[in-house]
């Protein structure tokens, strides 16, 4: 009997305790679901349409509340999350966020659990089920046509033909130099035009001068004696005897008398007369100071005159053997002219070379110039055209010297099923610069209720620590790992690891020492990546990664959204 009662007692505590947390849980929901409404506007769109998500919380003036962010309502999408309107209702105040969903795949899909903080307590809104339908086309009335086919876009080009234009000018300059002061034929002055006369020629042109000249006027005997016995002289030095300028009176005289008894030019007696008397009187003229009169001295120069055709006359006329002596002479001649312009050339150019090279030098670092002349991957990377655009979903925004590819990767036997990862890649590890983006996103039980920054660091530090053992199998070493805060320009906060190893090279079985830089960011349930491999001795990829690193960017538009 009394075990009867007892258990009758015992179902009774039970049936107490069971009421009694029921009951707590029922208040619990009343209390919580007070605070939290969502609202939706249909659950069933076609293909491409969005869907009013609306999150509405009751909250007092004091408590801080946070709405869900960023993608979290995977698998639709988060096209557009709306400013909060915040209304005053008595002593509490009413906030209201609407967000644009959408999903371009047909099926029946699931709005997971948000989570919405009030002041540090969690509190979550239900799932929802929304159908996506494909639309309907009626093909009797709508024509279908072929998919068009892809259209080749030509890339844009830089500011290299500005470069192109720059140094075709300054070829051209220099060119242009070296032609007008060196190459060109330049028109000749009247002493040149003169000097390329023949010695008769030039005999007569000087005495016609000496007529014209006004040195008899003014009573410059000395000098008009001086010009005529030069005339001669010079003549006679050129086509008689090679030493008549540097001689005496006496001893031109005698080569000439020489010259006649040898038969070697036959002058007649009276034209050695006559020069020997004109140069003597000129001999009185300058030494002596001798004025002999004007019309003398005009008929000096008449005699001189007629003297020179006397002995252009005894003059026997140049044999074949020296007229293509004379004629080789002149060749080799304008051959060494040539040689001379040649060589001038080749030094002016190559001194202008070194002078720029070491003008630019200066300026902006040999090794610069260097690298601009021969070519370096990593500066045609750093100066090239680079792509700023968003890779995997949700995107991750990033300008790169180069567009990245996507990567197909199996993902591993423990993985499948339970996340989707996609990777976009230029380069490689063996290569001097590597570039990837990886976006995961796992699928996490629906009522999973971690802490968020708890769940933030593990999901961080895993990925860290699987890139870095990935990188150990593909043979990198001696890896030295340093972690830090990072904020990108829109606020996404997230992980930099960054750090030193020794990664494989194109030589098998070689090292080369290189800096890496991996940027981690994660919510509940997506991880991003960014993983930035370079060389140490790259001295461009400094400036690269800093470039890379700047424009990082996970959701811009509601970065622009705080700034209005």
């Amino acid at each position: 009997m009394m075990n009867y009662e007892l258990r009758i007692t015992n179902w009774g505590i039970s049936k107490v305790r069971k009421v009694t947390l029921a009951l707590f849980f029922v208040l619990y929901s009343v209390f919580s679901f007070s605070q939290v409404k969502t609202e939706i506007d249909t659950t069933k769109i076609r293909i491409g349409e969005q869907i009013s998500y609306q999150i509405k919380v009751e909250a007092d003036s004091t408590s801080l509340v946070v709405f869900p962010e960023g993608q979290t309502f995977m698998p639709l999408e988060n096209v557009e999350a709306l400013k909060i309107d915040t209304t005053k209702k008595d002593a509490k105040f009413l906030l209201s966020r609407i967000y644009k969903l959408t999903q371009f795949d047909s099926g029946s899909y699931t709005i997971p659990r948000q989570k919405i903080i009030i002041g540090d307590k969690p509190f979550f809104t239900d799932s929802l089920r929304v159908d996506v339908n494909t639309v309907e086309v009626d093909t009797t009335k709508q024509q279908l046509y072929d998919i068009k086919p892809i259209i080749e876009v030509e890339e844009t080009g830089g500011n290299w033909w500005k470069w192109l234009l720059g140094v075709l000018a300054a070829l051209a300059l220099v060119a242009f130099l070296l032609y007008w002061f060196i190459w060109r034929k330049k028109p000749l002055t009247e002493e040149e035009e003169i000097a390329l006369l023949p010695a008769y020629d030039r005999a007569k042109l000087a005495l016609r001068k000496l007529d014209e000249s006004q040195y008899l006027m003014r009573s410059e005997v000395k000098e008009y004696y001086s010009e005529l016995t030069f005339v001669i002289r010079k003549y006679l030095d050129e086509k008689v005897y090679d030493r008549a300028l540097e001689s005496t009176t006496d001893e031109l005289i005698s080569r000439l008398q020489l010259l006649k008894d040898g038969n070697q030019v036959p002058l007649s007696k009276d034209t050695i007369k006559n020069i020997e008397s004109i140069l003597k009187r000129a001999d009185l003229v300058k030494f002596a100071k001798s004025a002999p009169d004007t019309a003398l001295a005009e008929m000096d120069k008449d005699t001189i005159d007629k003297e020179i055709d006397h002995v252009k006359e005894s003059l026997p006329e140049p044999t074949e053997e020296e007229k293509l002596l004379n004629q080789q002479y002149k060749e080799e001649q304008e051959r060494k002219k040539r040689r001379r312009k040649v060589l001038l050339t080749i030094a002016i150019s190559v001194f202008l070379l070194m002078a720029t090279f070491v003008g630019f030098g200066i300026k902006y670092g040999f090794g610069y110039v260097k690298d601009t002349i021969i070519g370096h991957e990593s500066k045609e990377l750093l100066e090239g055209n680079w792509v700023e655009s968003a890779y995997g979903f949700p995107p991750i925004y990033i300008e790169t010297p180069k567009v990245l590819k996507r990567e197909e990767k199996e993902l591993p036997e423990e993985l499948e099923g339970k996340a989707e990862m996609t990777f976009f890649s230029y380069g490689s590890l063996i290569e001097r610069f590597y570039i990837v983006t990886g976006t995961t996103i796992l699928n996490l039980p629906p009522n999973q209720k971690e802490d968020a920054d708890t769940q933030k660091a593990i999901n961080i530090n895993a990925v860290v620590e699987g890139s870095l053992k990935s990188w150990e199998e593909k043979g990198a070493r001696n890896l030295i790992t340093k972690n830090e805060k990072f904020v990108t320009p829109n606020g996404a906060e997230g992980l930099k690891t960054f750090g030193t190893a020794e990664f494989p090279s194109l030589t098998p079985g070689s090292f080369e020492d290189g800096n890496y830089v991996i940027l981690s960011f994660t919510t509940e349930n997506i991880i991003q990546q960014i993983i930035i491999i370079s060389r140490s001795d790259d001295a461009y990829a400094e400036d690269i990664v800093q470039r890379i690193i700047d424009s990082v960017e996970l959701n811009p538009d509601e970065s622009e959204e705080g700034e209005n």
